[in-house]
């Protein structure tokens, strides 16, 4: 019986080609932060290696440490003074970026189906966003941070997709069990990591990411409906 789901959110609950968006929101923010000296080829390298960082924690720090640690091995020690620009950034500027995903209404749908028959739901997005930033994807989403009994933010977390480490944590937040557990998601790579942690796994193929050409085959995947009648054989 499954009794708890987790979901990515970009390209699973909120539709999106991932290479529009980090172009759109890369174009943001460096508009916002050169004015405060910060050259956009820079600004950029900084942040790919900060989130390098994160995807590399091993645990012994807040992903948010640890882009941060990186950031300003970059950048300087003083960039931490411009922590309150970034925070402006996302609650203002990064609102733009919202054009540049879609909209998919069954994503909503899905979810409140699965709370209305008891299963917990979780957010298992990769935590390299403040979460002010991530409760605002989940909103373009038509969905609610509320909705969540879990959302991981690059605070409160301290590892990264695709290590299992990641998905053991979130099950541990959760105090759910392993086995009654479904990762969906649409990254054939970092999402079907959960299975080393003992998930289920079903691939959300509308925005399917496959760097590595794996045979998707091997796993339960479709579009919504799909994934509903997958779930209504466990429920």
């Amino acid at each position: 019986m499954l009794k708890t789901v987790l979901f990515d959110l970009d390209g699973t609950l909120l539709p999106m080609d991932q290479d529009a968006f980090v172009h759109g929101y890369f174009s943001l923010l460096a508009k916002k932060l050169a004015p405060h000296g910060y050259e956009p080829k820079a600004l950029i390298d900084a942040i790919w290696k900060g989130t390098a960082a994160m995807v590399k924690n091993d645990g012994s720090q807040t992903n948010e440490s640890a882009f941060w640690e990186e950031f300003c091995r970059l950048c300087g020690s003083q960039a931490m003074n411009d922590i309150p620009l970034f925070e402006e950034f996302y609650a203002v500027d990064f609102q733009q970026a919202q054009s540049f995903c879609g909209f998919q209404p069954k994503a909503a749908e899905t979810v409140r189906r699965l709370k209305e028959n008891g299963i917990q739901v979780a957010l298992a997005t990769n935590p390299i966003f403040p979460a002010i930033a991530t409760e605002s994807r989940i909103r373009w989403a038509g969905l609610s941070p509320e909705d969540f009994a879990l959302y991981t933010t690059y605070e409160n977390t301290s590892y990264c997709k695709p290590n299992p480490a990641y998905f053991t944590y979130v099950i541990r937040r959760l105090n759910a069990d392993p086995a009654a557990t479904l990762m969906v998601g649409n990254d054939a790579t970092e999402d079907t990591a959960a299975q080393a942690a003992g998930l289920d796994v079903f691939l959300l193929t509308d925005c399917l990411l496959n760097p590595d050409n794996r045979d998707i085959e091997a796993y339960p995947h479709g579009d919504f409906d799909a994934l509903w009648s997958y779930i209504q054989n466990r429920i």
